[in-house]
């Protein structure tokens, strides 16, 4: 499993990328290994000011459905518009092409409180 160090993570398996005052987030390696192959990602809260823990989107795989949990509380403000045409971005590339949404945050000092690489691993082991 590959985990980036200039990444973020959480305990539901996503990651977070700063960039200035934005955020890149995604699932992890080791939650798109879990999935499987996936098919389809469904994010309708762009525009929406949501709290960190809340359910931003969906992510469907060939055998389950998993909610995506935003890691920051902010403003989502893209979606990675290749996922429409080729979910399976998310397997190839997690921490690339596979990105899922762009958001503005709240607070980017949020993103400090999260898991860093070593401690994600310990995680998912």
């Amino acid at each position: 499993m590959n985990y980036p160090d200039n990444l973020r993570y959480t305990k539901e398996h996503e990651w977070v990328r700063l960039e200035g005052d934005e955020a890149v987030i995604g699932i992890t390696d080791f939650a798109q290994h879990e999935l499987g192959d996936i098919v389809y990602v469904e994010v309708e809260t762009v525009g929406k000011d949501l709290k960190a823990g809340d359910v931003f989107g969906t992510v469907e795989a060939v055998k389950t459905v998993s909610d995506l949990y935003l890691p920051v509380a902010g403003t989502i403000t893209e979606i990675n518009p290749n996922l429409n045409t080729a979910p399976e971005l998310v397997n190839t590339d997690p921490y690339g092409k596979g990105w899922m949404v762009r958001m503005k945050l709240a607070d980017p000092k949020d993103v400090e409180d999260l898991m860093d690489a070593a401690a994600y691993q310990q995680l998912a082991g």
